[in-house]
């Protein structure tokens, strides 16, 4: 029989009882484990995201750190490569409804080093994401390249294209007022410009937009002229034009990929390679009754390096209190029929022949 007195020296199952003889080890291990955690805290708090502080989120001196919407899309993702080039810091913010992640992972792997590059997904219709992404940024500029950008798909869904450029510029132009942001570099377009009687096209010339694009990029940049002028913005506001966009990068890093249903309404480089290629049956140009030599339109091509060459450039001449404006071409037009000779030499290069004229409309 065992005694009574000695039940309640037995330990219970789940509990520790303190032993005098165990205090030195314990205090041993108490004190290591202190150490072990101070020593955690202060790695934690060398690392650049401990509390949400990220590079992304605060301003170093010597390091301009660039918003680009759209950055994922085509002219967007040359523009980051170059800046990123250029040693600045990049945010891209990009919905991919047009954009391409796979030009988001090549720049990440061209520049893989902390602090050089993020991607936020995010929609910029939604003023709650936008003025999240401010809050939580510290930006120096913003490059605003964000936009569905096709004339024949605005006249069939004006409403989108109203939301989409002009609303969505509404939009980055309140989180930037509220948030300090003073540099803006819009990326308009020469459709504002609508069929001028008088050539060349300057700077000067009236803008009387023909199509829900051209009229929506006219409202966007007449939204930024205004906010510009008004009592403490103190913006530097660059707004380039242009009209046809070619080319990719000369490495092979980047290029033009538009989803199979957009081809239809992309761009006549991309889609003459694609009839050369054969990934289309052949080009849809519509018009041969022009007044000139050979009844196709003339139009000024621009190699996308030297589009975001100039928009680079706008960024470091952009001056607090001061708008300009600028038209970004060649200054030589060309009809699609010359356009057509130029990619043949091309094709034949590199594809073998395409007889473009076949597959003019």
């Amino acid at each position: 029989m065992i005694p009574l007195n000695r039940r309640a020296s037995l330990p219970r199952a789940g509990m520790e009882y303190f032993d005098a003889r165990r205090k030195p080890h314990n205090v041993g291990k108490i004190i290591a484990a202190l150490v072990l955690t101070a020593l955690c805290i202060f790695v934690l708090k060398q690392s650049p995201s401990f509390g949400g502080n990220s590079v992304f989120s605060r301003h170093e001196p010597g390091v301009t750190h660039v918003l680009v919407t759209g950055g994922a899309g085509y002219i967007g993702s040359h523009a980051s490569l170059r800046l990123l080039k250029d040693n600045y810091r990049v945010t891209i913010v990009d919905n991919l409804s047009r954009g391409n992640m796979g030009a988001v992972k090549a720049l990440q792997k061209l520049f893989p080093q902390p602090g050089r590059l993020q991607f936020i997904f995010a929609d910029l219709g939604d003023q709650k994401s936008v003025n999240k992404i401010f809050a939580e940024n510290a930006f120096d500029a913003v490059m605003h390249f964000a936009a569905v950008a096709y004339v024949g798909e605005s006249t069939l869904e004006p409403l989108r294209y109203y939301h989409n450029i002009t609303s969505n510029t509404l939009l980055i132009l309140e989180a930037m007022a509220s948030h300090g942001v003073k540099t803006l570099i819009y990326s308009s377009t020469c459709a504002t410009y609508g069929e001028p009687e008088k050539m060349p096209i300057t700077e000067a010339t009236p803008q009387f937009p023909i199509n829900p694009y051209g009229k929506a990029k006219k409202m966007a940049e007449d939204i930024i002229l205004d906010f510009s002028k008004s009592k403490g913005a103190d913006m530097a506001v660059m707004i380039l034009r242009y009209f046809n966009v070619i080319g990719s990068d000369p490495e092979g890093r980047l290029g033009e990929a538009p989803r199979p249903e957009l081809r239809e309404h992309g761009r006549i480089s991309g889609a003459c390679f694609d009839a050369a290629l054969g990934v289309i049956p052949g080009l849809k140009v519509k018009g041969t009754d022009y007044p000139t030599a050979d009844g196709t339109c003339i139009r000024d091509y621009i190699d996308v390096t030297d589009l975001v060459d100039a928009h680079v450039k706008a960024l470091n001449k952009a001056e607090p209190r001061k708008v300009g404006i600028y038209n970004v071409g060649t200054g030589r037009g060309l009809t699609r029929q010359d356009f057509f000779i130029y990619l043949n030499v091309i094709s034949i290069c590199s594809y073998g022949e395409l007889d473009f004229n076949k597959y003019v409309a």
